[in-house]
């Protein structure tokens, strides 16, 4: 079964300048691989034949590396954005997209399996499922709570546990009807919007690996942990 997916690779990079002024975020190296290389070996063993890259910021610079997809075994072509528009509103430049379709994130390393999530998502015939990762946060202080300028409460460094989005989606084209033409339009409106009008949004958590290489501490982590964890990232490497 063809499988069709959406790669967003345009955005600027700004959290991890100064690297990401030579080259775009998505050709970021990791290992021997840019992260976009692993994201496309991923997909392809993965059997997701037909790849859009989204981009914008240094797009040339995608073009060539990427191009046509053939020495992945997969077809790439590209969406260009003039101005830019978030997460969702690119998605209305592309006019070919199958009735189900993944989107993700271009910095994203996971050993999340992108196959079984669209697969259980065409099967349960949802409208929107989210792949999430569950994350804990520690405050390194002691923290007061007060009242009237009187103690009430303490915590000395307490943990905070929430659910996150791991930028990586299964969407139904249908849903592109409620995105506005030519403007920004990002994920966060998407969800609000859903859930304004009650729209069922499905949440898939995933417990394996996950970073969002987005900012420099967590790029730098990526390069080190990829070599111990490439055979858990990319089983099918040869």
């Amino acid at each position: 079964m063809s499988r069709r997916a959406v790669v967003l690779a345009g955005g600027q990079g700004s959290r991890l300048r100064p690297y990401t002024v030579v080259l775009p975020k998505p050709l970021m190296p990791i290992g021997e691989y840019p992260i976009l290389e692993v994201i496309l070996r991923q997909l392809s063993a993965q059997g997701f034949d037909h790849i859009t890259l989204a981009v914008n910021y240094q797009a040339e610079i995608v073009r060539a590396f990427c191009g046509d997809g053939a020495r992945w075994g997969i077809k790439i072509d590209y969406s260009l954005e003039t101005v830019p528009l978030s997460t969702i509103a690119p998605l209305r430049l592309i006019s070919d997209l199958p009735e189900s379709f993944l989107l993700m994130n271009g910095d994203v390393l996971t050993d999340l399996s992108m196959q079984k999530l669209y697969e259980e998502h065409v099967r349960q015939k949802r409208q929107f499922t989210i792949a999430a990762s569950e994350r804990t946060n520690i405050v390194d202080y002691g923290v007061l709570h007060a009242s009237n300028n009187q103690l009430v409460g303490f915590e000395e460094k307490p943990r905070f546990q929430y659910l996150v989005s791991m930028g990586v989606y299964i969407m139904n084209r249908s849903l592109l009807d409620h995105v506005p033409a030519g403007q920004k339009y990002g994920f966060d409106n998407l969800m609000l919007d859903m859930l304004a009008r009650k729209d069922s949004v499905h949440v898939e958590r995933h417990s394996g690996y996950w970073l969002d290489i987005g900012r420099v501490d967590d790029y730098m982590r990526a390069v080190d942990e990829f070599d111990d964890r490439r055979k858990q990232l990319l089983p099918d490497e040869r």
